[in-house]
């Protein structure tokens, strides 16, 4: 019956890198039921970090990033000898059992990510993870501002008057009513990244008999990104 499986043998092109991008399933759902709060809920948000921070010290990317319920990693080293299917597989299941683990709670519904996979050359990972943050704004902008025009009106009134509206104008209405984006904290609006980052070591070398220092490189969870550029990808050496 082996021959039936005819999609096991899938690979990703050798010595590619690529994007692992998750997605939480019915997530809206999900934070009905556990009452998050809004428009951010911080335990949430330090829920998926160390989901993030769990798939960074189990799978070994070069950069892991999160926002919402989504999370992206990127690969230069790709596991499981580059087969789709595991890689699918594996890390989304990876991802939804850390996520219950680390909250603790009562799930209605077990929580599930769904998995895709994206081949990206050095030239687009910049392109790609702006991407992606520009998504985190936007989410930003329009969480803060439906949250703020249901304290105004009904569910279905406040949905019509945002769905008319665009980035710019929610950002207005906001601040014409007291509320500054440039105030709120910058993992609400950037995302959150994790990385290798090396750290300086004194010690006493006792053979040679003098202090000497070396670098050691640690896993950094980064709650205050930049705006991405490439000098930041470049500092941490995800491109060259």
């Amino acid at each position: 019956m082996k021959e039936y499986e005819v999609y096991s043998s899938l690979k990703v092109p050798k010595n590619s890198k690529i994007i692992v991008r998750l997605d939480g399933r019915s997530f809206h759902q999900l934070s009905k039921d556990l009452n998050l709060n809004k428009p951010y809920d911080e335990d949430f948000c330090k829920v998926m970090s160390d989901v993030c921070t769990g798939l960074f010290k189990e799978f070994s990317p070069l950069f892991v990033y999160t926002f919402s319920d989504e999370i992206s990693l990127l690969f230069d080293h790709i596991p499981f000898d580059g087969r789709v299917e595991k890689i699918n597989s594996v890390i989304a299941s990876f991802a939804a059992s850390s996520f219950a683990m680390n909250y603790g709670a009562e799930f209605k519904k077990p929580p599930a990510f769904d998995s895709r996979i994206i081949p990206i050359s050095d030239e687009d990972i910049l392109k790609y993870f702006k991407w992606r943050q520009d998504e985190s704004w936007r989410n930003c902008v329009n969480s803060h501002g439906i949250f703020y025009l249901k304290s105004k009106y009904s569910n279905d009134e406040a949905n019509d008057k945002i769905n008319g509206m665009n980035l710019s104008d929610v950002h207005e209405l906001l601040f014409e009513n007291g509320i500054n984006l440039n105030d709120v904290e910058t993992y609400k609006k950037r995302g959150v990244g994790v990385y290798r980052k090396n750290k300086k070591v004194t010690g006493f070398n006792k053979k040679k008999n003098k202090q000497q220092t070396s670098y050691r490189s640690f896993i950094y969870v980064d709650w205050k990104l930049p705006i991405f550029n490439e000098d930041f990808f470049k500092e941490i050496n995800v491109i060259k």
